[in-house]
């Protein structure tokens, strides 16, 4: 059986031409690709013994050769533990001059070290969001947050998904009271609905309110941007778009004590408000036995 396949021989015949010492890597066990970084270490002079072992893929061994090639240390990260993407952080930390500790750890995935690193590199307190127990992009909405100077405090909770920190971290940018709805029971739809409320004004009192959903809040607020008297539903019983047909009447002028009833689902409330903008006799028609296609 052939020990060396033609790849294999490939790399060590190079070696031989450039009068490298191949007994290191001319071993069945390493694959071309890692046969190829330990003869690239050996032609520039590093110390290919830290990474010339067939554990390491040759990829992570590529990051460590780069790292000894330009003088670092690399011990922080040329660990089998670390996958090459972790190591390629930790390698530009250690460029950077920064104290990689922090983040050089396997818990951490590449995405969360590089939002450790950026951190680190804007010389904000990173010690605020860098625990596995935040995913990257919850990382990196604290840290844009500590970069413009908010009260991160509010949202630098594990609680609180991305979305959530998202609507938390622009309503801080708007300087509205967001405590009104940094609350992880909010989806962050309605967490948005309620930023545009207090950002027009708004009394949340009125739409901020966990028995309605976004869509129900969205249409209590368009109608208080209005200055309409939303008291006629805002009601947990009318679904979003019932609510809407009656906002929709009560902007045109049109008496919805008609139609504003749970009991009419939205399609029926609409035929009724066609009727009575075209000045038919509704009365005939809006009772809630017929369904909307009879209407």
């Amino acid at each position: 059986m052939q020990e060396f396949d033609g790849a294999q021989m490939n790399e060590i015949s190079t070696g031989l031409k450039n009068g490298l010492d191949v007994s290191i890597y001319a071993k069945p066990e390493f694959g071309c690709r890692q046969m190829m970084e330990i003869r690239k270490g050996l032609e520039t002079g590093v110390d290919v013994t830290i990474y010339a072992s067939p554990e390491f893929y040759y990829l992570q061994m590529k990051e460590i050769r780069l790292g000894l090639e330009k003088g670092l240390d690399v011990s922080d990260y040329a660990k089998l533990e670390f996958d090459q993407l972790q190591m390629k952080q930790i390698k530009e930390g250690i460029e950077n001059g920064l104290d990689v500790s922090i983040y050089a750890k396997p818990e951490f995935d590449y995405e969360q070290m590089n939002e450790i690193r950026e951190g680190l590199e804007s010389g904000i307190d990173v010690s605020i969001y860098a625990s596995p127990v935040f995913e990257w992009r919850q990382m990196m909405l604290i840290r844009d947050g500590l970069e413009s100077k908010l009260d991160v405090s509010i949202y630098a909770k594990p609680e609180f998904t991305c979305d959530q920190m998202s609507v938390i971290c622009f309503g801080l940018e708007q300087g509205v009271d967001v405590s009104v709805y940094a609350d992880p029971d909010y989806y962050y739809t309605e967490m948005d609905c309620i930023r545009y409320g207090l950002k027009e004004g708004l009394d949340p009192s009125i739409y901020a309110r966990k028995e309605y959903n976004a869509g129900q809040m969205f249409e209590i607020i368009e109608g208080l941007v209005h200055g309409l008297d939303v008291s006629i539903y805002a009601k947990p019983e009318f679904d979003c778009r019932q609510m809407r047909e009656i906002r929709l009447g009560i902007e045109k002028g049109i008496d919805v004590s008609i139609y504003a009833k749970p009991e009419f689902e939205w399609r029926q409330m609409w035929q009724v408000l066609l009727g009575i903008e075209n000045n038919l006799d509704v009365s005939v028609y809006a009772k809630h036995e017929f369904d909307w296609e009879q209407m």
